[in-house]
């Protein structure tokens, strides 16, 4: 026979359990994956939280030209095929795990023009989580412990977590920026490799190489001779080629695919792509990879495993967009706004004499700072200052006494390379054209600053 606890007694168990929890000594916590466990404040939370301080204390919005995500909603005829999908009953349930077949076939027929080819949606393309996770993906599908990645310097910074969690180890190449960068407005393509430094890199472990084209944050496009160099190498030392072309629709000169230049170069690499990128939905999260079917098949069995599949009335969404694109001359209304939105930001540099890179591709602004001289008593935290670079104080200065967010790329470095680019803040121009132009009015400030 059970005995009922009249209400007093509960109460006063309770109250005595909440005593002990809170007068007992715990242990630490397990020690978390030295992977993920880094004490050091990201550029992300600390640019942010600088603008949100800024914001408070003035009660004036800062123009956010920071982080690579868009001001403003994707073109009508994807949003409205948004909308449609929501309303099909099937489209609101699980995904195939390689993605909708429809999705992969618009890929399919958007890529084919490219390759010269018809791709196979069945055997050539996975969809994934975003770009993002297709690429951790890869990773995944192909390092075992100790396996080395070729990654350039300046690098997105999600690749470095990407390839550690899996065992893979970094090495890191860096592009070398134009000797007369802080004097004259140079191209995207004065950021070189040297080839030499590249082949010394490549060791028995070596399992793959990433190339970002068009690159962030230097907005380089990668030349033909290039990317033909680097197939070579590939298909040399066998090993895979990962290219990040996320920006592929916004390119502002010759473009090349480099799974499009040789058989053998093919075979080895897998094409990175992002609906986010190009229909100005990152929240979206739709992304995927091309490539040989020897090579998808082992990212699509990552792929299940990490996300399992897609969302799936979004990539029905993406489907319908890719299709409208073929004929709706949405890239080259994309392509025009991007070029205005660049002679906007870059009117103001002109005009007060800071020299910049000019992008080939992409939506990133990489201005050279080394003229402007910060006033030699300013205060700045040590979250700006202990083992970070110029460009950090840079930007916190430019947010505080500005209003103007931009991104310190020393970020994108090593240590040991981040000499390079500490003159150097991004800016991203993915903006309504208001906001760019509230950008240039407070930018012009700068002018009494610069030597």
């Amino acid at each position: 026979m059970f005995l009922r606890r009249t209400p007093l007694q509960s109460l006063q168990q309770r109250s005595s359990f909440r005593l002990m929890s809170t007068s007992t000594t715990f242990k630490p916590f397990p020690t978390p994956s030295a992977k993920v466990s880094n004490s050091a404040k990201d550029v992300w939370s600390l640019i942010n939280e600088t603008a949100a301080s800024v914001e408070r204390e003035s009660g004036q919005k800062v123009v956010n030209l920071g982080q690579g995500f868009f001001s403003y909603s994707p073109p009508d005829f994807a949003i409205q095929a948004a909308k449609e999908s929501l309303d099909v009953a099937a489209l609101n349930q699980y995904a195939p795990t390689r993605g909708l077949l429809n999705l992969r076939k618009a890929i399919a027929d958007a890529y084919t023009p490219f390759f010269d080819r018809k791709l196979d949606p069945e055997t050539e393309i996975v969809v994934t989580a975003g770009a993002n996770e297709g690429m951790f993906a890869a990773f995944t599908g192909f390092l075992n412990q100790d396996d080395e990645v070729i990654v350039f310097e300046p690098f997105f910074d999600q690749y470095i977590s990407n390839i550690q969690l899996p065992g893979g180890i970094v090495k890191y190449v860096p592009l070398h920026p134009p000797v007369d960068g802080s004097t004259r407005v140079a191209s995207a393509s004065d950021w070189t490799i040297d080839f030499e430094e590249l082949e010394k890199t490549i060791t028995p472990r070596t399992k793959m190489i990433v190339i970002n084209s068009p690159q962030n944050p230097t907005g380089k496009v990668f030349s033909r001779e290039e990317l033909t160099k680097i197939g070579e190498l590939a298909v040399k030392y066998n090993f895979i080629i990962l290219s990040d072309e996320v920006y592929d629709r916004l390119y502002y000169t010759e473009f090349v695919r480099i799974a499009t230049l040789s058989p053998a170069i093919s075979r080895l690499t897998l094409t990175v792509g992002s609906a986010g990128k190009t229909f100005s939905a990152t929240g979206w999260r739709v992304g995927w990879l091309i490539g040989h079917p020897e090579l998808i098949k082992y990212v699509a069995a990552a792929h299940t495993r990490i996300t399992f599949t897609v969302n799936t009335p979004l990539s029905n969404a993406v489907a319908k967009a890719l299709e409208a694109s073929q004929s709706n001359g949405y890239y080259e209304e994309q392509v025009a706004s991007f070029r205005r939105k660049y002679s906007i930001l870059t009117s103001v540099f002109d005009e007060i004499g800071l020299p910049y890179t000019v992008a080939e591709g992409g939506y990133f602004l990489l201005v050279n700072f080394a003229k402007v001289k910060l006033p030699e008593d300013y205060f700045f935290p040590d979250d700006v200052t202990v083992g970070r670079a110029k460009d950090f104080r840079l930007a916190y200065w430019l947010i505080k006494e500005f209003g103007v967010v931009a991104i310190p790329p020393t970020e994108f470095y090593t240590v040991e390379n981040a000499h390079l680019a500490e003159d150097y803040l991004r800016f991203a121009v993915c903006k309504d054209d208001w906001m760019l132009e509230a950008a240039v009015e407070k930018l012009r400030g700068l002018k009494k600053y610069i030597e």
